[in-house]
């Protein structure tokens, strides 16, 4: 058997008041972080949108226009801000990204203009580098991926060109020229839209929905970090975006990440820790630590509720002294107050035998002290009382009798 001492108790406070501590504390941390997660993360897993700094993502562009003094904002939250000068939305869709979604925000931006930016890799995460994207490959997004207000699209393909071939067209009232990056580049077909810039051998690489300022461009190789590649390319991207945003009268531009699943979208949840609904969190939070730390610190063990009854004799003798008061019969007790004196007090002294009540009073007189009152006259007196003042002061003057005599306090 072990040597060591053994403890006092089965636990230690202080170690259970930690562990209650930093489970509180925990499970506040992971509701918070499981509301506000999305909009706190940094969104650099190697995706196709504009907080990926992986190739098939637009991290890149959007720091060149930061850089350019360009009024560039990350939307997180599908509801468009009130702003005075109009704004280009950027959309970076994925393969997977549902028609109604976009509708949603195109919906959202009140007739604004907007950039669709279609999808073109399908690549995974890398398995050891962090924010970087895993072996990919290209794959064409399925026309019904875009809603009716996109206008009607026939086919989104991958069409072959030669090496250093241009895909031109007029932007924003001036001529545009891009050098197409690839050996293939992602065309849509699409005979309702109007061809902003066309490629070589028919298609659109940039189409524009007639009735309203929505653009669609099918190689995103254009303008996503892949395009940083060379300054020549990274400045092609930078007047591609640009363009569009003149051609559209727009002044600022915004990359909308929550089709990517980094938005704040509205819950319960998330309102209780922003403002100003943190302040009622702050509080429960605070309110029930105050709960926790009463029933810590309670004085003293819990109070065990008492008998109605108490077992005693002391309790025997107050209740039936409560019971006679309450039926309001404390004089009718005198008569039998004064023999259990009488009787006491000659079994103590040894009283003759054969004495009747009124001997006995006589005999227990000529044991007083001369000149108080006398034990006969108090037991003739006692059962004649008016009122309780009277009753009680004689009855207090017969005990008084008897302790003298007894030598005893009962």
């Amino acid at each position: 058997m072990s040597g060591g001492v053994a403890s006092d108790g089965g636990f230690n406070p202080r170690l259970i008041a930690g562990v209650v501590a930093i489970g509180v504390i925990a499970f506040i941390a992971l509701w918070a972080l499981i509301a506000l997660g999305p909009q706190l993360s940094s969104g650099n897993d190697g995706g196709g949108h504009a907080l990926s700094k992986a190739a098939p993502g637009y991290a890149g562009i959007v720091d060149l226009l930061e850089r350019s003094d360009a009024a560039v904002d990350l939307r997180r939250r599908e509801e468009a801000p009130m702003l005075e000068d109009p704004e280009l939305l950027i959309l970076t869709p994925g393969h997977t990204t549902k028609a109604d979604d976009l509708a949603r925000l195109i919906s959202e931006q009140r007739g604004g203009a907007v950039l669709i930016i279609l999808p073109k890799w399908r690549t995974g995460r890398h398995p050891s580098k962090a924010g970087w994207a895993g072996g990919g490959f290209a794959s064409a997004p399925s026309p019904k991926m875009l809603p009716p207000a996109a206008g009607r699209i026939d086919k989104i393909g991958s069409e072959p060109n030669a090496r250093g071939a241009q895909a031109k067209g007029h932007l924003g009232g001036s001529p545009m020229a891009l050098t197409l990056p690839n050996l293939r580049t992602q065309v849509l077909n699409a005979p309702d839209l109007e061809t902003m810039i066309a490629f070589p051998h028919g298609g659109a690489v940039l189409a524009k929905q007639p009735d309203a300022a929505i653009y669609i461009l099918s190689d995103p190789d254009f303008v996503n970090n892949l395009a940083f590649s060379s300054r020549d390319r990274a400045r092609a991207a930078a007047i591609l975006v640009d363009a569009v945003a003149e051609d559209a009268g727009a002044y600022s531009v915004a990359f909308d990440v929550t089709l990517n699943g980094f938005g704040s979208q509205r819950s319960l949840l998330r309102f209780a820790f922003v403002p100003p609904f943190i302040g009622i969190t702050l509080c429960l939070i605070a309110a029930g630590l105050l709960a926790l730390w009463q029933a810590w610190m309670r004085f003293g063990p819990a109070l065990k509720p008492a008998r109605a009854i108490a077992v005693s004799k002391a309790a025997l003798i107050a209740n039936s002294a409560d019971l006679i008061k309450q039926a309001r019969r404390e004089l009718d007790g005198a008569d039998a107050y004064v023999r259990s004196q009488r009787s006491a007090i000659a079994r103590r002294l040894h009283a003759p035998d054969g004495l009747d009540d009124a001997a006995t009073d006589r005999w227990i007189d000529k044991h007083l002290r001369v000149g108080g009152e006398t034990f006969s006259a108090l037991a003739r007196r006692l059962p004649l009382a008016r009122n309780t003042h009277e009753f009680l002061a004689d009855a207090q003057a017969l005990h008084d009798i008897r302790k003298d005599l007894l030598r005893d306090s009962q």
